[in-house]
């Protein structure tokens, strides 16, 4: 059997250990401590603007906390959009509201912004203007945020970016994770850089960067003894794996630069197979980290399929995998309401993520090239 070829595994760049270890040092092992004010500010500095960075232990935890700090409570609605993993939608659920799914258009993949416009005027309609709007950028692609904030001012509902996924990828020379009221990152193990886990809410002001970092530790009152006037959490990230977060903003250039190589690689062995599209950026506007690539196969014009792909990947121990599933057809979400078409489901139906880590070698893609021509006999 030969070695495993992953989806996305953690590149290590060296540097992290010497933070951990200057944390046992220290004895620095708690939610707080250098290294996560060193991790915050190098998040700062790399998304610029008047970003303010609050380290966390999942982007799912920063989530929950932008719905809670943009007043989100039980029976309010939220759009969301559909074609996402189910962290961008979980935390919804966790305040006791209701998601409002909303398809994606076919150029970026990510939220489309008639079909978010019919949502709001829908549910408006219907008697129940939505709290916020939850946008993801999808494997790192960004959305049409012109069109999506315009419409959100219109409507003056405050956006919340899912850029877990995004970190280095900008739009019109903006970082993803910074045109919203809040963004999201995410550190898991797969991401673009990891803390093995972990994650952070990008505000715009001190104000909201304390109140989440009061928040993640527990809501403690500022008094001598432990009091609390507002429910808490336990979502500070912990100053042991913001080292592991300093060493990785020492390579997010390196890693961006690789994961694009990759897609481009993908381009190329793609580029005379009819029925086959690389999932790109449609404009100079936009700039993806290419996170995952991937591609769309269209069986009407060449016969193959995405499950097949897939198998063949499979049998040379080579993990792919189907784009996410949209959040309006998960078993969880079925009587939650949804707007669009169904390009999403098409999505989903047709697409596949390929091996995109930063730690690919030669010979990994040399494997990964011979699978493909093999498939498509070519």
């Amino acid at each position: 059997m030969n070695t495993k070829i992953w989806l996305s595994s953690p590149h290590m760049g060296g540097n992290e250990q010497k933070y951990i270890n200057e944390a046992f040092e220290e004895n620095w092992v708690a939610p707080l401590g250098p290294n996560v004010n060193g991790f915050e500010n190098d998040l700062e500095q790399f998304l610029g603007g008047n970003a303010k960075v609050a380290a966390l232990s999942a982007g799912t935890a920063a989530l929950h906390l932008a719905l809670i700090e943009c007043g989100i409570v039980h029976g309010d609605e939220v759009i969301c959009q559909s074609m996402t993993f189910s962290a961008s939608a979980n935390p919804i659920a966790y305040c006791g509201a209701i998601p409002v799914f909303v398809d994606s258009e076919p150029v970026t993949w990510n939220m489309c912004p008639k079909a978010l416009r019919e949502a709001i005027e829908d549910r408006i309609q219907k008697g129940t203007k939505p709290k916020a709007i939850i946008v993801v950028h999808l494997y790192g692609m960004p959305a049409k945020m012109d069109e999506i904030t315009a419409i959100a001012q219109e409507f003056q509902i405050p956006v919340i970016e899912d850029a877990a996924e995004a970190l280095g990828s900008t739009y019109k020379g903006q970082a993803c994770g910074t045109f919203g009221r809040f963004g999201i990152l995410s550190f898991n193990g797969n991401k673009i850089i990891t803390t093995s886990g972990g994650g952070a809410l990008v505000c715009h002001t001190q104000e909201d960067k304390d109140k989440t970092v009061f928040l993640s530790t527990q809501a403690r009152d500022n008094a001598p003894h432990y009091q609390h006037s507002q429910i808490g959490f336990n979502y500070r990230m912990s100053n042991i794996v913001a080292g592991i977060g300093r060493g990785q903003m020492e390579v997010l250039k390196d890693r961006v630069s690789a994961r694009r190589a990759m897609h481009n690689f993908y381009k190329d062995l793609f580029s005379n197979i009819e029925g086959v599209t690389v999932f790109s950026e449609p404009g100079e506007d936009f700039y993806s980290n290419h996170w995952l690539s991937a591609v769309i196969i269209d069986p009407e014009i060449i016969g193959k399929d995405r499950e097949g792909l897939r198998f063949a990947f499979l049998e040379d121990n080579i993990e792919s995998r189907p784009l996410w599933k949209p959040m309006h057809l998960q078993p969880v979400f079925e009587t939650s309401p949804y707007y669009g078409g169904n390009v999403s489901e098409k999505l989903f139906d047709n697409g596949l993520c390929l091996p995109s880590g930063s730690n690919l070698s030669d010979g990994d893609r040399e494997r990964i090239a011979k699978v493909v021509h093999a498939y498509f006999g070519i």
